[in-house]
């Protein structure tokens, strides 16, 4: 399973109600943030999920509101004894921006491992990073400054079939082992065997997509395809903000319902709302008209993602 939290909703400069853009991720014992901007510390502790066991932070990009909770988050993990490295994802120059940002938060106990993505232009193809049956997927989007968004993919293995095994007269020792594998060997007695050899297809895995800053892009429907759940930015819900939307690279409450609707996503969390939206449910039925699972995000909303039986 999944478990998905927005710690911060707002775009821009926080409210006393609104932190600024932030999401974490639960997922096979991990804990992955995207992005961290001001007032982060403070929702996470509000959430009560913890930080100090955070693996990766991902950074759709380099403006304030996105990576200005970062120096003092690095110095709070430190201060709770964290020693594991750190594995931080962005665009290019992500090293450069959060060494010239730790100028405040210097000689940390523990290591940060830099992932820099090249963008190309039009979001034409995404980088990935794969751990066990963890896929993280980094698409290049349409910002005024290079902007990734990102999807968390939870693959699930095929179903184990005792009789396959029964069949091909694999030990009955073995049977857990190769239950927990993927494309590993198992050489017992002088025989190979495989989990391919007791496992059906794959089944059914779950995926979540967390794009904000940004105009819309032609790939963001592919990338974002049967989402389970799908966060992205409506910076401005009004229709009259249309205008205002392109010059600044960033989407209306219209622009994600017709997203998610392209790509046929399950639910869609508006989230990064304008300083000068103080209340975004009096336009979620400009969403709603699109697509009717559209829901206002707000700080420290969170759901938990099951497989399908």
């Amino acid at each position: 399973m999944i478990d998905i939290a927005l710690v911060g909703t707002g775009g821009m400069m926080p409210l006393p109600s609104r932190f600024l853009s932030s999401m974490l991720c639960r997922v096979n014992g991990k804990m992955i943030l995207f992005d961290c901007g001001e007032g982060t510390q403070v929702s996470l502790r509000l959430l009560g999920w913890g930080f100090k066991q955070i693996d990766i932070i991902c950074f759709t990009h380099f403006h304030g509101d996105h990576i200005s909770g970062l120096p003092g988050l690095l110095l709070t993990m430190a201060n709770a004894e964290r020693t594991e490295p750190l594995k931080l994802f962005g665009p290019p120059g992500l090293q450069h921006v959060v060494k010239s940002l730790c100028v405040i938060a210097q000689e940390l106990p523990y290591e940060l491992e830099f992932i820099e993505w090249p963008t190309r232009a039009n979001g034409s193809n995404f980088h990935t990073f794969t751990e066990d049956m963890l896929t993280i997927k980094a698409l290049p989007l349409w910002h005024r400054t290079p902007c990734f968004g990102y999807s968390i993919e939870l693959m699930r293995r095929g179903k184990f079939d005792p009789e396959r095994a029964k069949a091909q007269e694999i030990p009955l020792k073995l049977w857990g082992a190769l239950q927990k594998q993927s494309g590993e060997t198992i050489v017992y007695n002088g025989k190979t065997y495989s989990s391919d050899m007791v496992l059906g297809p794959p089944r059914k895995g779950l995926k979540v997509v967390f794009c904000t800053d940004t105009r819309p892009v032609p790939a963001m429907a592919g990338f974002t395809s049967e989402a389970d759940l799908f966060i992205c930015e409506g910076l401005y819900g009004d229709e009259e903000r249309q205008e205002k939307a392109v010059a600044r690279k960033h989407m209306t409450f219209q622009e994600a319902a017709q997203v998610a609707k392209a790509a046929n996503a399950k639910e869609l969390w508006l989230t990064h709302f304008s300083p000068a939206m103080p209340d975004p449910y009096n336009y979620i039925k400009n969403a709603t008209d699109i697509f009717p699972n559209s829901v206002v995000g707000k700080d420290r909303m969170s759901k938990t993602l099951k497989y399908e039986e």
